[in-house]
């Protein structure tokens, strides 16, 4: 599929995407998590681009960081260092896990871009205090978004922010249940092109992609022989190799937990009322990751739902390799899993050393057992 290819090239050279941009007049804003508010950044006439880590040994980053750090943390700081994001105008810290926290303050000492701030979003999200000072931080960003560009951001302006957003998270939603309807009819590293490509690319492009491919997977009949249904869970996922093993051992990939997956576009921004109001509330209704609460069992609870929804065989816990806060979540996810007897796997990975044999070899195990 031709929109299909235009991802994959996208995401095999991002810093020529970059320059794209920036030919058509677009300064970029890096975001390191999926609660930067994206919508912002572009009403604000910037171009919101998640950073992904470094697949270049780690050498600049360990003057800074222990080597306990997680691969995604040591790698953005290593292309940083390196000069490999000098096509940045500025870049965005929410709230989040510890590692990125402190890499924020390393970032901001060392004050290689014009803009810099933290989002320091709440960390409990079932609260009307919560709500209030989610907006007021938003609210304070979208000023601050406002002086770097040296214009204002109007409720048109955001509106069709919304809209366009909209637009992607609706298609990217619709390849997942189609996904999910007729499993395989779409490879995983087209799934993982489509999704990355989504996070990096010009929207206004990705906003005319996407429905062309919804349209093609839905003319399309799901393959006679389909794998054991598998949903995925963790961080990131930035290996496409990764749902290729899954895929070559028996399992076809119908949904996931991931920031790199349906926890970055799950949930709709209601586009009416007050534009900022209307985004918080998306981040306080949307599927929660390890660094936000609402409930003790929340992620549990959601876990369950997802295999249930996507009739899952079996969920593959893919975990960052000293990821602290999923680390922490993922005993209590187990124990769930297995009181209602769906079968699960954990593996660990780093984005700098991955030994796909083992892994292969895990994931059929894990595939034939199930």
């Amino acid at each position: 599929m031709k929109e299909i290819k235009v991802f994959h090239n996208a995401i095999k050279d991002v810093p020529a995407i970059a320059s794209k941009i920036k030919e058509n007049q677009k300064k970029i804003i890096g975001t390191l998590c999926s609660y930067a508010p994206e919508e912002l950044i572009y009403a604000a006439g910037f171009h919101p681009m998640r950073l992904f880590s470094s697949k270049s040994d780690i050498v600049l980053a360990e003057q800074h960081l222990q080597a306990y750090c997680c691969s995604l943390v040591r790698g953005v700081l290593e292309d940083s260092l390196s000069g490999q994001l000098d096509f940045l105008y500025g870049t965005v810290f929410p709230h989040t896990c510890d590692s990125i926290q402190r890499l924020s303050d390393i970032w901001r000492m060392n004050g290689r871009y014009e803009f810099f701030a933290d989002v320091v979003l709440p960390a409990k999200v079932n609260t009307q205090s919560a709500r209030t000072y989610m907006v007021d931080v938003l609210t304070k960003f979208k000023k601050d978004l406002e002086t770097a560009a040296g214009r204002e951001i109007t409720d048109t302006d955001l509106r069709d922010s919304i809209k366009k957003f909209n637009l992607i998270r609706k298609n990217l939603s619709k390849i997942y249940a189609l996904q999910s309807k007729k499993p395989g009819i779409i490879k995983g590293a087209d799934l993982y092109a489509i999704v990355k490509g989504s996070m990096v690319m010009d929207r206004d492009e990705v906003a005319d992609l996407l429905p062309a491919i919804v349209a093609n997977l839905e003319k399309m009949d799901a393959p006679e022989k389909c794998g054991k249904r598998i949903v995925v869970s963790g961080s990131i996922c930035d290996s496409p190799d990764i749902y290729t093993a899954i895929e070559a051992a028996g399992g076809v990939i119908v949904g996931d937990d991931l920031c790199t997956g349906q926890r970055w576009f799950e949930g709709e921004v209601l586009n009416d009322g007050n534009p900022v109001n209307a985004i918080a509330t998306r981040y306080m209704d949307r599927i929660i990751c390890p660094a936000k609460h609402s409930s003790p069992t929340a992620r549990g609870e959601n876990m369950i739902s997802l295999a249930r929804k996507n009739r899952a065989d079996g969920v593959i816990f893919m975990l960052l390799k000293f990821c602290d806060p999923h680390a922490f979540d993922y005993p209590y996810l187990k124990e769930f899993l297995e009181k209602e007897g769906i079968k699960n796997l954990l593996i660990e990975m780093d984005d700098q050393q991955q030994n796909l044999g083992q892994l292969s070899t895990r994931f059929e195990t894990f595939i034939h057992y199930i």
